[in-house]
């Protein structure tokens, strides 16, 4: 059952996406850490614009620390997963968490143990039984 919320105000470009993807897994990094980083490097400055167009929109804060400023995810990390996967499903499976589902046990590369099976199992059942005590 698909829940659909509007969509994100400000969408990532590319390039804002390939930030974010370095910045998650560091938790906080500098500019020139991040830049370093990237795919198919931009110029140091256009890498300093698109973080300064990401705090804007709201994806990114930042504090100083010496000469340096230091940037941070402005949201939770929950917060963008849940973000991150309403629109993976919007976008790519019509809003069906179903499909979602489906599409990551069909991957090539998914391995699940009977240790997994059965708490995605557990997750399923769980989500039947608030659905049964909303209805």
């Amino acid at each position: 059952m698909s829940k659909s919320q509007p969509s994100e105000p400000d969408p990532l470009s590319r390039r804002e996406r390939q930030i974010m993807d370095v910045l998650l897994p560091l938790g906080s990094a500098t500019a020139r850490d991040i830049w370093d980083r990237l795919p198919d490097q931009p110029t140091y400055s256009t890498a300093r614009k698109l973080l300064s167009v990401l705090e804007a929109k709201g994806h990114v804060k930042h504090r100083r620390a010496g000469k340096s400023y230091v940037y941070a995810p402005a949201k939770p990390r929950g917060k963008m997963a849940e973000a991150a996967l309403k629109r993976l499903r919007d976008t790519f499976f019509g809003g069906s968490a179903e499909q979602v589902v489906s599409g990551l046990l069909n991957l090539s590369d998914t391995e699940l143990s009977q240790d997994e099976l059965s708490r995605i199992a557990a997750i399923i059942n769980q989500a039947q039984e608030t659905e049964r005590h909303d209805a």
